[in-house]
């Protein structure tokens, strides 16, 4: 019963005009008979009770300056948003009054709209509420474009410092580096022994090409300086020292590696029967080329020894019979080896492991007591990867 009431009530209120009573005060003692005339009189012109007496005479509910009624309703119509700039504050007022439909309603002073009815003011109040949304998503939206052009102004003015530092630290490092470098053509290790000065970040990877390119160079420089005929010599003692760097400390790499030791009288005083077991042997089984021999004495798995040759070409590993004119006894497919043991000492014993588990065990020999075991894994090792 009471929220009818209520509501009736609300529905009563909204339908009258209201009026507002301003209240003076006569004296500062608070006294029911005192009256102070010039402080009375301050108030009423403080108030604007005068002028609204002489508006209320004249008709009129309200009366507002130019530039605030334009600065309020500009939003009303197109013509006057979001600024005015075809003739005074006065001009843009008519246009929304016109625009509003509200010409007959209204006066106009030298500084300020008269209004006649409270009406048309709250129409205009009305309207104004219903776009104001819209201008505050206008306002939200204008203000977020500002916000996000601002921080990508930023974010590129940091990103431009970004590249400007790093292309500075780039030119640096390249300038150190042009400094360590400027004289290694005409120094003895070609620049190996000197340290890379410590690459930016940004420039890791660049610099591990670089130091490919130097090495690339300085293997380029080395091998300009041998002869073009040594070159297999060269790749082959590469592979021998890759695969035992560290697990023997002498290995032969000072020596001239010959390869097919068996087809120089210095090795081999039977060299005639061997060159022609060869070509038999190149003959029957396609093989390329010859890449080491050796006279070796094998031991079989019942540690018995004898007195053998080895052919290694690029196909297989001969053993071959020397007292028997070197007549091949048996062969080895080279994709059958699965790996290489030797000991860390000078001794000549290597065991060539198969896949079959019958491993080939045999112990280099030569009359002029060279270490052969490097250049056997390392021929090995060039045709094949161990």
């Amino acid at each position: 019963m009471l929220f009818l009431q209520l509501t009736f009530n609300t529905q009563n209120y909204s339908l009258q005009e209201p009026y507002y009573v301003r209240c003076i005060k006569p004296n500062e003692q608070k006294s029911p008979l005192l009256f102070n005339d010039e402080r009375c009189l301050h108030q009423v012109r403080y108030l604007g009770l005068l002028e609204n007496v002489r508006v209320r005479r004249a008709g009129f509910a309200a009366r507002i300056h130019y530039s605030r009624f334009l600065q309020r309703y500009k939003m009303l119509t197109h013509y006057t948003w979001p600024n005015f700039h075809d003739g005074t504050e006065e001009d843009g007022s008519k246009v929304i009054v016109e625009h509003m439909g509200f010409a007959d309603d209204v006066k106009y002073g030298r500084s300020k709209l008269f209004i006649r009815t409270p009406k048309t003011i709250v129409v205009l109040e009305e309207e104004r509420r219903k776009l104001l949304p819209s201008i505050v998503l206008l306002l939200q939206k204008v203000w977020r474009g500002t916000a996000a052009r601002l921080l990508a102004r930023r974010m590129r003015a940091i990103y431009l410092v970004m590249n400007c530092y790093k292309r500075y630290k780039a030119r640096q490092f390249m300038k150190k580096v042009i400094e360590t470098f400027r004289d290694v053509k005409h120094s003895r290790d070609l620049g190996r022994n000197r340290a890379w000065p410590p690459p930016p970040h940004v420039l890791l990877g660049f610099t591990a090409e670089m130091k490919k390119m130097h090495n690339r160079w300085v293997a380029k420089t080395v091998l300009s300086r041998i002869p073009k005929e040594e070159w297999e010599q060269v790749r082959i003692k590469a592979a021998a020292m890759n695969a035992l760097r560290g697990k023997r400390s002498d290995w032969g790499y000072r020596r001239k590696w010959q390869g097919n030791y068996l087809a120089s009288l210095t090795d081999n005083n039977q060299t005639a029967p061997f060159v022609s077991a060869s070509s038999n042997l190149k003959n029957k089984d396609k093989f390329n080329k010859v890449l080491f021999s050796s006279t070796v004495v094998k031991v079989n798995k019942h540690n018995k020894c004898a007195d053998r040759a080895i052919l290694v070409t690029d196909k297989y590993i001969y053993k071959l019979d020397p007292k028997n004119v070197f007549k091949s006894m048996s062969h080895i497919n080279i994709t059958e080896i699965t790996a290489l043991s030797i000991s860390p000492g000078t001794d000549q014993l290597v065991i060539v492991h198969l896949q079959n588990g019958n491993d080939l065990v045999v112990c280099l020999t030569n009359s002029s007591q060279e270490n052969r075991v490097p250049e056997f894994v390392g021929v090995l090792c060039r045709h094949w990867a161990v």
